[in-house]
């Protein structure tokens, strides 16, 4: 059965699933939807046109779904999207867009922990951890199954590839290659994320391929468009090394080098 404490104000025109539990003195707009089972604990504001996933689970002071910070917000109306079975922790805030009709989306099965920010526009894919206090700028892009350490600050528009190992207190100002290790502030690729490959089963012989793409990106000194050319003509095109490639060559706003 759907709980909902007498002291939680929930609009009239929420949309809320079956089996969700919502907290003392929580707030729900009227353009909110809550899927089956998530649990909303005390304290937490949804507001906007937010759409939050089954299964989830909101402590408390979290936001999500509050107005852009973005100066340019000119009253549009954009959406907040929260896929299934996703972990938000307390003081989490995830801000709505900035243009008419544009997403902030974190994907289903994140765990995004205590005091982080997802700005407006971004994408954030699935099984994605957040260490806390970790900040994303606007229209950041987090591809699939990364790790972003705590205290980790992304610039606007910046990509960060599938299975990158950001370590905590980086500064990140430009694109972070798939399967990479990164840290520092400024940020510098340390090679491949070679734990984390291997505890999401990629074969030995991947995983040298990719430090193989590596070395020749990094460790030779050639411009960006020569190691490309070098990567294609001498390592081995998988699923992986192919996703490296087409990253490194479609980014716009540079690799970190």
């Amino acid at each position: 059965m759907t709980k909902i404490h007498p002291s939680a104000i929930v609009d009239k025109g929420a949309q809320v699933g079956e089996g969700v539990e919502i907290g003392p003195f929580s707030v729900i707009g009227p353009h909110v939807r809550i899927g089956d089972r998530t649990k909303v604990m005390s304290h937490v504001v949804l507001d906007g046109h937010t759409t939050v996933g089954a299964d989830c689970s909101i402590s408390p002071f979290a936001c999500i779904g509050t107005e852009t910070q973005d100066l340019k917000y000119r009253g549009a109306v954009s959406f907040v999207e929260i896929g299934d079975h996703t972990v938000l922790r307390e003081y989490v805030t995830v801000n709505s867009a900035t243009e008419e009709g544009q997403v902030t989306r974190v994907g289903s099965r994140c765990f995004i922990t205590a005091y982080c920010h997802v700005a407006h526009a971004c994408s954030v894919g699935n099984e994605v951890i957040m260490s806390s206090f970790a900040a994303l700028a606007g229209h950041v892009h987090v591809e699939d199954r990364v790790i972003i350490g705590g205290m980790t600050a992304v610039h606007q528009f910046v990509r960060i590839g599938t299975m990158c190992m950001i370590g905590g207190c980086s500064r990140i100002t430009q694109d972070c290659p798939p399967y990479m290790m990164v840290v520092g502030n400024p940020a510098e690729v340390h090679g491949p994320n070679t734990v984390g490959l291997r505890r999401r089963n990629v074969p030995a012989e991947t995983r040298q391929l990719l430090k193989d793409a590596y070395k020749i990106l990094y460790r030779k000194g050639l411009a960006t468009g020569e190691a490309v050319r070098q990567i294609h003509s001498e390592v081995k095109m998988t699923a992986e090394t192919r996703r490296f490639v087409e990253f490194v060559e479609s980014s716009e706003r540079g690799i970190l080098r």
